[in-house]
């Protein structure tokens, strides 16, 4: 029999639509959290799509495929290759073109008047430092790339990619960050058979009553409070957006996970 918690933390796990066009997956009302949004994007050869931020700020990612922008002058005839990724803010459209089938996750939050229109291309041969990190250690070692850093300007949104060891751990030890930001983790290129599972559980040490979300390509899972670690398949690299939102421009900052004291220092 699954406690109250399980069945509310079940309701986090969403498998994004494959079906072309603009999905809405993670948004208030229909999920819990109340900041982050998350939209998936998918578009066929030669299809365009005009995505409008409305009174959102946007933060697309390009998941698969190739497209070309347009419309937005910081943004005018720039091309995207897989990874590469936009921001723009309230009130801006933008013009997106599939240049292959394409897929884009998009995270979205409130706009508060910060963050301005501006583009990121992937480069895996980044060296380490603000952009490109390596987190956690022993099996929770994993690979981080920001696609929308702190240091650049935005009103909630804080986003990254990240890689995990093969059959290994992410997000290792537990961590949460309830009081100022929610998260939701995006999954791509863990096509069957390959899977992971996202645990989520809700106060420290109560792994006994988590809820473990079975995750592969298009699996969304939102993280509106509680801890929230990752592990992949033997075979299996877990490999996720990551979207953070803060409740305020002021708790935009990346450094305000805590530690499950129960499994600090474990690794």
């Amino acid at each position: 029999m699954w406690s109250d918690n399980q069945k509310r933390m079940e309701k986090w796990r969403a498998q994004s639509p494959e079906t072309p066009g603009f999905h809405a997956v993670i948004v208030p009302g229909k999920n819990e959290c109340r900041a982050a949004r998350v939209y998936r994007l998918n578009l066929r050869k030669g299809e365009s799509f005009r995505l409008e931020s409305g009174e959102l700020e946007m933060h697309p990612v390009l998941i698969s495929g190739s497209a070309s922008l347009g419309c937005c002058e910081e943004l005018e005839l720039k091309t995207m290759k897989k990874f590469d990724s936009f921001y723009i803010p309230a009130n801006t459209a933008v013009n997106i073109t599939a240049d292959e089938d394409c897929v884009f996750y998009i995270g979205a939050a409130p706009y508060d008047g910060i963050g301005a229109a501006c583009f990121r291309a992937f480069d895996p041969d980044l060296p380490i430092g603000d952009i490109h990190q390596i987190h956690g250690e022993g099996m929770g070692r994993r690979e981080v790339m920001f696609t929308l850093d702190p240091a650049t300007p935005a009103s909630r949104l804080i986003c990254g990619l990240t890689w995990s060891a093969n059959g290994a751990w992410t997000s290792w030890p537990p961590h949460q960050h309830e009081k100022d930001l929610e998260e939701v983790y995006c999954y791509f290129d863990m096509p069957a058979p390959k899977f992971g599972f996202h645990v989520s559980y809700l106060t420290s040490g109560g792994t006994m009553d988590c809820v473990a979300h079975p995750v592969q390509s298009g699996t969304m899972v939102e993280a509106p409070c509680g801890y929230h670690p990752t592990v992949s398949s033997p075979g299996t690299v877990n490999a996720y957006l990551w979207i953070l939102a803060s409740f305020s421009p002021e708790q935009r900052r990346y450094d305000l996970a805590k530690l499950d004291p129960q499994y600090e220092g474990t690794k």
